[in-house]
């Protein structure tokens, strides 16, 4: 299973203990983007995103918690990720936020909050590169991990399997030590205060352990 680190909840120096954390253990650097719209809290600009991330090598994975998915595609698209996942539940033109993505040669995620089944966006899974469910609310860190979000991640595994699908399964919110264990058939676990409230090696191995 890989890891996409969470620096929502890095304090003061940001880009100083970022690089840092970026020299570890993980796979990806998530990025947490939100504009006070779709969800309450708001993060950085574009520009204030780039300033902090510019000296990390690991790829970048990018959750964009806002209404005007397109305008935030094209800024987050200058970063080159590895992905940028969108919420299925921000747009009413799923397909047409898919091949904008895909037009800036970039894989596609579409995200779910923990309200969202899974058999509104089965039409959708043939045509992204990842389903990023989320297994809390989205918008804040430091939630408890929603135990119902495990059979989504099954339900995800199995349709995949019995369709030839080839998304890859992505886990975001509440995600430590233990809760990772339920998570076995993700692919991809997103981990913020887990690691960054503590030592950040120390808390990766555990993770990996």
């Amino acid at each position: 299973m890989k890891i996409s680190a969470s620096f929502l909840d890095i304090k003061e120096p940001k880009c100083e203990e970022l690089t840092k954390l970026d020299s570890l253990d993980v796979d990806y650097i998530h990025l947490d983007v939100m504009d006070g719209i779709f969800v309450e809290n708001k993060t950085y600009t574009y520009e204030q995103f780039y300033d902090i991330v510019k000296f990390t090598t690991k790829p970048k994975d990018v959750h964009l918690m806002v209404s005007d998915v397109k305008k935030y595609i094209d800024d987050f698209s200058k970063l080159k990720p590895k992905f940028i996942t969108f919420h299925y539940e921000a747009v009413s033109e799923v397909s047409s936020v898919i091949n904008y993505i895909k037009a800036h040669n970039i894989k596609v995620g579409m995200s779910i909050k923990p309200s969202t089944d899974i058999s509104e966006i089965v039409p959708y899974l043939n045509y992204i590169d990842l389903i990023l469910v989320m297994s809390v609310e989205p918008g804040r860190g430091g939630q408890t991990f929603i135990n119902e979000s495990v059979n989504k991640i099954n339900s995800l595994y199995d349709l995949r399997e019995n369709n030839n699908y080839n998304y890859l399964i992505e886990v975001d919110g509440g995600i430590n030590d233990e809760t990772i264990k339920k998570c076995s058939k993700a692919d991809i676990c997103v981990v913020g205060s887990f690691i960054t409230k503590h030592n950040y090696e120390e808390q990766i191995k555990k993770l990996r352990d």
